[in-house]
């Protein structure tokens, strides 16, 4: 695949890939309308879901390709772009306000999760493997794996956060806290149908058209599939996150922007590394390893941010975290 066609594919992957969700969304929460299904329920799941089937796409496409640099940096790298670039963005546009039920649940709970990764790349460290492939060579390189084990704890994750979510929601509405305000477009069931169809089959064929672009960028250019995965598939994926929370952070709904950056976090890790690794095993180097602790920390310091200026991100605290992301893409490069 020469250049040309290389940056097509990826852009047209791009825009498959977020009109197959947009598509895959309202035929769904459609669907799940006519069902009659609480709109808040269709919230937390489908359209929460939706957000994150880019990076799904191109992570289990890259499993399956056997790409599995690219299947972990996609995740890792947007999350690294969510929280220090979507975030920060947000709190320049308006000061974040955090609720307590964030502080003290959701962005710990988000930790754990990415901790739960990092122990699972150790489970399944391996060493004495060959750089280059050959054996006796002098070049040895340590890689982590996520088997089906580290898919099954990620996945045992996801359901209770799934559960632990819908749970609050339908207590809050029932004690009067929650108001379903969110207008759920219902269409008539030949065309959610369609929707959900046509939306699919642009998500999967935009996950490869994505993955084989990226890959063959990479190989033109002498870059590593991590870097590519850590920057350029990382911000074409996360382009509805930062749309999402962008849009919200202007209308001054700044919590539903950190909520959306969070929330995506969470699924990202649980739901997309968890259902790749069940489908196939995906072996990684130290620099994968090197990127989650660093998704650890920043969230750590996000946590640091609310708690500590009174429940919220002040706009210099959304100027570090883009500080934070522009020292680490330099960092991308030249390491």
């Amino acid at each position: 695949m020469n250049i040309f066609l290389a940056i097509l594919a990826l852009v047209g992957g791009f825009v498959l890939l977020i009109k197959g969700a947009d598509w895959f969304v309202e035929g769904s929460s459609s669907v799940a309308k006519l069902l009659k299904v609480p709109t808040i329920i269709i919230g937390l799941t489908v359209v929460a879901l939706g957000t994150s089937l880019p990076e799904a796409s191109v992570s289990i496409s890259s499993a399956l390709k056997g790409q599995n640099a690219l299947a972990v940096s996609n995740v890792v790298g947007s999350n690294l772009f969510n929280t220090l670039v979507v975030l920060g963005a947000s709190a320049l546009i308006k000061p974040i306000a955090v609720q307590k039920n964030t502080i003290e649940k959701e962005i710990p709970f988000s930790i754990l999760c990415t901790a739960a990764l990092l122990g699972s790349l150790f489970l399944g460290i391996n060493t004495g493997v060959p750089a280059d492939g050959e054996v006796g060579t002098a070049v040895v390189e340590t890689t982590y794996t996520l088997g089906w084990i580290a898919g099954l704890i990620l996945t045992a994750l996801f359901a209770f956060y799934m559960y632990w979510q819908i749970s609050a929601a339908l207590k809050a509405r029932k004690a009067g806290e929650l108001e379903e305000e969110e207008d759920v477009k219902v269409m008539s069931p030949l065309k959610s149908i369609l929707a959900i169809v046509v939306g699919a089959v642009c998500i999967i064929f935009g996950g490869d058209f994505v993955v084989d672009g990226a890959s063959a960028i990479a190989a033109k250019f002498g870059m590593s599939e991590t870097l590519i995965g850590m920057t350029i598939v990382a911000l074409g994926t996360s382009l509805p996150e930062l749309v999402t929370s962008m849009v919200a952070a202007t209308k001054g709904e700044s919590d539903l922007a950190l909520g959306n950056v969070i929330g995506s976090n969470i699924f990202n890790v649980v739901f997309i590394l968890g259902s790749s690794a069940l489908i196939s095993p995906i072996t990684v180097g130290l620099l994968a390893v090197i990127d989650t602790v660093a998704v650890i920390v920043i969230t750590v310091l996000v946590l640091i941010f609310a708690a500590a200026t009174k429940n919220r991100i002040s706009r210099a605290e959304g100027a570090v975290l883009l500080a934070c992301y522009a020292g680490y893409f330099v960092y991308m490069f030249v390491r």
